[in-house]
């Protein structure tokens, strides 16, 4: 099992920044994705972001150049940098890992105000 938690997130104006963070614990692989992923109301989840355990990233297209994902594998802990925040970017966003399984944080709401 792994247990994630996330924090971070809120309300903030558009052109504002927020960071998230996420911790695991539990049983970590070495090799694993982690990830953010975001639902606003009436869509569908999204990928915003990913990350390996070796570095490589994924971006969803939206929010490449204003969000920055990164994480401590020491710490098994992922973070996402939010910059220049949009309206659109409200939802609520959720950490995610994989490995042999996958798992899913409580999720944490970003509320973007034009």
């Amino acid at each position: 099992q792994v247990q994630l938690v996330e924090s971070g997130g809120g309300l903030v104006q558009a052109g504002g920044s927020l960071g998230l963070s996420c911790a695991a614990s539990g049983s970590i692989r070495g090799s694993n994705i982690m990830g953010w992923y975001r639902q606003a109301p009436g869509k569908q989840r999204e990928l915003v972001a990913t990350m390996t355990s070796g570095g490589s990233t994924n971006y969803a297209d939206s929010v490449k150049g204003r969000f920055t994902i990164s994480r401590d594998n020491a710490k098994s802990t992922m973070y996402l940098q939010m910059n220049n925040l949009k309206p659109e970017d409200t939802a609520v966003y959720y950490c995610n890992y994989r490995s042999n399984r996958i798992y899913w944080g409580q999720g944490t709401q970003v509320t973007v105000s034009s």
